[in-house]
């Protein structure tokens, strides 16, 4: 979540006029994340989260990321539940961008996950892929393989500038994954973006899953390696096998890997790692000034790649390979 687009006092008034929140009584705006504009909004009905939907997004993928929203709290998974307006529609345009209001979720995000956090995320994702599964609409995902040749030729030119050979060590990999990536496995919706600001806990567990504009259909898999790249690493880069045991094994526990799927496992974190280094390096790289945006630092997702290329297999995340 960022600030990129400040509203105007007169639209935003028109724009809540469509819904029955009730009267406004603060806007404010939320720093964290990279992609969408976000506001904390509080009106004498309750408080909700205000995006505004920035380039990154596009509109025709809307219906998708609100459409399931929708789907996945009907379903009983404790999400964001798009506000739909006096007319039914959910989706609007405020200040020139598309945008929606949904339901704030209670809990905390931790900055420094416990094991038992970690196996209640594992869970948690599994009841996300099992609540999506009959979800009738379908997004592929943008940031796969094609995306992923595409951010690297955006960035080829300047990515020494943030360290000597990333060029070339980007490169390499993504030939790699290319010649190697996985054709036939289980898929479905996946979040694809579960980091650890993008979960809510009351203690030990969950109490809801936020920021699903990067969900796609895909490997169940890949989200798991997702998953693993940002909660088993610690803040000086080192991987805590305690945590990825408890997270894979609470992923397990609600929805069983296939043979194929666990043998995977080493391929596909090494392509969320080389995921989220590009979408990194890319920002850091074409920052927008004046944007209430903190660009986060591509280098620890090298790092994370490189550990990922040293994996014996599906043991170095707890798993077995059977």
């Amino acid at each position: 979540m960022a600030v990129y687009t400040e509203v105007d006092d007169v639209a935003l008034a028109a724009f809540l006029a469509e819904y029955d929140l009730g009267d406004m009584l603060s806007l404010k705006g939320i720093a964290e994340g990279v992609e969408n504009t976000n506001y904390l909004l509080e009106t004498t009905r309750d408080r909700f989260i205000l995006t505004l939907f920035e380039k990154r997004v596009a509109e025709a993928d809307l219906p998708f990321f609100v459409g399931l929203m929708d789907h996945l709290a009907q379903a009983g998974l404790s999400c964001p539940t798009p506000i739909h307006g006096r007319d039914g529609r959910a989706l609007r345009r405020l200040a020139g961008r598309p945008a929606v209001i949904v339901s704030f979720l209670s809990g905390m995000s931790p900055k420094r996950p416990n094991v038992r956090q970690c196996a209640s995320v594992g869970g948690a994702l599994a009841g996300l892929h099992a609540a999506g599964a009959d979800f009738a609409l379908v997004r592929e995902n943008a940031l796969s393989l094609a995306g992923w040749r595409r951010l690297a030729q955006d960035c080829a030119g300047s990515a020494d500038m943030v360290r000597p050979g990333l060029g070339d060590t980007i490169a390499r990999e993504l030939d790699f994954l290319e010649a190697n990536w996985p054709a036939d496995l289980p898929r479905g919706v996946i979040h694809a973006d579960l980091f650890t600001d993008n979960v809510f806990f009351v203690g030990d567990e969950v109490s809801g899953l936020i920021d699903f504009y990067f969900a796609c259909v895909d490997f169940y898999a890949y989200d798991l390696a997702i998953c693993l790249n940002a909660w088993c690493f610690e803040a000086d880069g080192a991987f805590n096998a305690t945590k990825a045991m408890a997270l894979s094994r609470g992923y397990v526990g609600r929805r069983r890997l296939s043979a194929a799927e666990r043998a995977a496992l080493p391929l596909l974190c090494r392509g969320s790692a080389l995921r989220f280094l590009l979408t990194r390096l890319y920002d850091w790289l074409n920052q927008v000034q004046g944007a209430l945006v903190r660009p986060k630092d591509p280098i620890e997702y090298l790092n994370k790649l490189r550990f990922h290329q040293e994996a014996s297999g599906p043991e170095t995340y707890g798993l077995t390979n059977d």
